[in-house]
Formats: structure tokens, C-alpha cells, sequence
């Protein structure tokens, strides 16, 4: 039997070793924070994402699951180790690779067989070659050690489902052991399975998540656009869609992209472009509009309340999208800094984010359990996070319990027909007011 090891038990590599798990292999997840693994333990993923919960219970009592913080026992035996910790960005915006290369020590001190290391973490082009370079040189004990490239594109929510009925599997590969092992370990999943050379396994992650941040910053400008010249982006979408070479996947506008991947990773291949003395200037162009996009509920508002001092604020969502706890580069929380540097009082609710999201405001901001209490006699709402505790909100309540029921919504939750016919002053992403553009008179030349 194979043994595999995953290196780290955050969303990339908790998933990873649950789900290869869930299709029969041996596996044991490697972490160095006690609080994690003891969770894990009982049963308990220190991370939200549906379904991973009753994998990790599922598994573990079947004996195909293990947590430890012993990495030096887990790495001696390991016929396959999967690396998969962050890679964080850096203050440039290039990809800090510290933990890539901490986990790449330890295996080459502590590997007794010969091994493949497969890493799974989003890593800029060229840095399979070098981890395989760098273990090489650090070898305590003669055995041999190559190193492949397989990108996860699981996404935030949907991480379980994602990996157990993935589209494809990409692995980098520079030799048919490498081939023929990583082919045996996914022949379970059933699914297609890619071969290539690492560096181009490397950039079809970057190009693969750049290609949808480039889409969402498209619909985001288009839809700009369409509330200067009076048109509804929900239409033009609708329409766009139709169309099989565009797809109808990515085309909701909204107040930007956030998450562990598309900010980071944008940015580290705009770096790593730059680098090498090339300019990807529609990466480039995506990066500087998602960073303006954030901030256009706050514009909307400031027509409406010249200042926000005082003022009660109800902020419905907190994570970056429904589906997850995770913050990272998630619009409200530059929103919120900002409302409360001028002096607003925040009340805000999110189903599963509260907990994260007091770890950076433990006082600063009221946490409700509702998104009633959060309406109570507010002056204004804004709408970050389309939960569905949220979107199906009765529209009624906002003119009910808010002060004036001003309602900023970043997501487009509702219908502009609902929001009218409940009497609330309603501004969304792409869907002005046609009635308050008027045809410009005919030039006759």
C-alpha cells in the first residue's frame, strides 16, 4: 500500500487528505499547530466548508485517516507526500514560498525511501524545479526524491465537491515514474487526468484563476458602464451568455473578487511577469480595477449621506462570498475600516464569519445574530456577502426596522421591481434607474 503524507491542513491540503481518503488511500495529515490537529482528532475541521466535517468523522473511524504533528515519523515512511501549506503574498505582491520550502527541509531530512513530493500549493513557474533542487542538496540519507506539480482548483464553499468531481486533473511531471505514480493515486477519482511538464502544470493554475479574475473585472467594468448610459447589466449578461464561447459562469457583477486566490495570485503572476521584463497588462488592468470596485458602495452612499458620523450602519455579510468563513481580501472589511474611521457605529451579522471577523474588530463593531437585529433603526445598510440568509431577507423589513431604509447592495440580491414596490431607496451594481436618462437630442449635421 502507498503511503501518503499531506503537508498542511488548510483549505488546500485538509481537503486534499480527506478526499484521497474518501477513495480509498492511507493518509495522514501533517500540521505544526497542536490546537489543529487535536480538533481534527474529534472530528472537528478547524476550517467552514461544507461536508468536511462528516469525511474527516467518516474516515478517521474507518482507520484511512490520521493527524499528527510528527512530521519526522509521517515523512520516513512516506512513499508520496503532498505539500500543500499557503503561500501567502508578499508586501510586493510576489508569493512568499517560506512554508514551501519549511515543509521541503523537513522531508529531506526525514525521508528513509525513495519518494515523490507532489506540491499541490499555488507556486510561481519554476519552483517545482528548484524544491526538487533544494532537497536534493539537503538529503541525510541516500534515497531518491523527485518532485511533481498538481494544482488544486477547488474553490472556497464548494472545496469537497469540487475535488471529488473535478473537471480535470493537471499534473507536472518529468519522468514516467512520476506519471505512473500520480496516475494510480487518481485513478480512484475517475476523472480526466493531464500530463505535462511541471512549469506548464505550474501556469495553468495562474492562468486558470487569472483568466476568471480577468472575467469578473470585465462584467464589474461593463457594468459601471452601464449605469453611465442607462443599461442593465443583468440583461447584457443574460444575453452574453447565450453565446457558448463566453458561457454564463463568472458574469455577476458585484463589488470585486476576494479570497485566498484570485487577489493573490493576480498579483504574483503580474510580479513574476514583471520579473522576467514582461508586463501582463490585462492582469494588470483586472488588479486595478477589482481595487477600485471595493469601494463603490461606499461611493453610491456618500451622494446620499455627506458624512457617516454617527451614524448607525447595518452591514449584512462579511466573508468574501456565501459558503465560507474566510476573510481574506473580502470587500467589507476596507468598507468597514473606513466607516468606522469616520465615526460610524456598525452592526453587523454574517451567519458563519462573526467569529474571524472579530478577530480583527473584537470591539470595534455590534455582532447581531440577525439580519433584523442588524436593521434595527439604522440609518443605512450595505450588503457585502450574498448568503442566502441574506438574499431571502423579506424586503419589507428593511422600510420596517430601519430609521430610512437606505440599502446599498454590492451583491444585487434583490429584484428592482421587489425593492420599489417595498418602498426602500435601493442602489445596486450595473442597474440604474432607466427613467432618469434622457435621450440626448439628434445631432443633424
Amino acid at each position: 500500500m502507498t503511503n501518503i503524507t499531506v503537508a498542511g491542513t488548510g483549505y488546500v491540503g485538509l481537503v486534499t487528505g480527506v478526499c484521497l481518503a474518501e477513495v480509498g488511500h492511507s493518509v495522514t495529515c501533517v500540521d505544526n499547530i497542536q490546537d489543529k490537529i487535536d480538533l481534527l482528532n474529534k472530528g472537528i475541521s478547524p476550517i467552514y466548508e461544507p461536508q468536511l466535517d462528516e469525511l474527516i468523522v467518516k474516515n478517521s473511524q474507518a482507520g484511512k485517516l490520521a493527524f499528527t504533528t510528527d512530521y519526522e515519523s509521517s515523512y520516513a515512511q512516506s512513499d508520496v507526500i503532498f505539500i500543500g501549506v499557503g503561500t501567502p503574498e508578499n508586501e510586493d505582491g510576489s508569493a512568499n514560498l517560506n512554508f514551501v520550502y519549511t515543509v521541503a527541509r523537513q522531508i529531506a531530512e526525514n525521508v528513509q525511501r525513495d519518494c515523490l513530493v507532489v506540491i499541490k500549493s499555488t507556486v510561481p513557474i519554476g519552483t517545482n524545479d528548484k524544491v526538487e533542487v533544494f532537497i536534493k542538496n539537503h538529503l541525510k540519507h541516500d534515497v531518491n526524491v523527485e518532485v511533481a506539480s498538481n494544482p488544486e482548483f477547488l474553490a472556497q464553499g464548494t472545496a469537497v465537491r469540487d475535488t471529488l468531481n473535478a473537471s480535470r486533473i493537471v499534473i507536472g511531471v518529468e519522468s514516467d515514474y512520476a506519471k505512473e505514480v500520480l496516475t494510480g493515486i487518481y485513478e480512484p477519482f475517475n476523472q480526466p487526468i493531464l500530463s505535462m511538464n511541471r512549469r506548464s502544470a505550474e501556469m495553468v493554475k495562474y492562468a486558470s484563476n487569472d483568466f476568471l479574475a480577468l472575467k469578473i473585472s470585465f462584467v464589474n467594468d461593463i457594468a459601471n458602464l452601464c449605469e453611465a448610459v442607462g443599461a442593465n447589466i443583468e440583461d447584457v449578461t443574460n444575453g452574453m451568455s447565450y453565446d457558448a464561447r463566453i458561457g454564463n459562469k463568472f458574469l455577476n457583477p458585484g463589488i470585486g473578487y476576494g479570497g485566498s486566490c484570485f487577489p493573490k495570485d493576480t498579483k504574483a503572476l503580474h510580479w513574476l511577469s514583471e520579473e522576467e521584463g514582461y508586463v501582463l497588462r490585462t492582469v494588470k488592468a483586472a488588479i486595478e480595477v477589482n481595487e477600485k470596485q471595493r469601494f463603490k458602495l461606499i461611493k453610491k452612499a456618500r451622494q446620499d449621506f455627506p458624512t457617516f458620523q454617527g451614524l448607525k450602519i447595518a452591514v449584512l455579510g462579511l466573508t468574501f462570498k456565501p459558503g465560507t468563513d474566510d476573510l481574506r481580501e473580502a470587500p467589507s472589511i476596507p468598507n468597514v475600516r473606513l466607516l468606522l474611521n469616520q465615526g460610524a457605529q456598525v452592526h453587523a451579522f454574517d451567519p458563519v464569519g462573526v467569529e474571524n471577523f472579530k478577530k480583527i474588530y473584537p470591539t470595534q463593531v455590534v455582532y447581531e445574530d440577525s439580519p433584523e437585529k442588524a436593521l434595527e433603526d439604522a440609518d443605512l445598510c450595505f450588503v457585502f456577502t450574498e448568503w442566502d440568509e441574506i438574499k431571502t431577507i423579506d424586503l419589507n423589513l428593511f422600510r420596517e426596522k430601519m430609521k430610512t431604509p437606505y440599502v446599498y447592495d454590492g451583491r444585487n440580491c434583490y429584484s428592482l421591481s421587489a425593492a420599489k414596490e417595498a418602498g426602500i431607496n435601493y442602489q445596486s451594481i450595473g442597474r440604474p434607474d432607466v427613467k432618469e436618462f434622457k435621450v440626448k437630442e439628434e445631432i443633424v449635421l
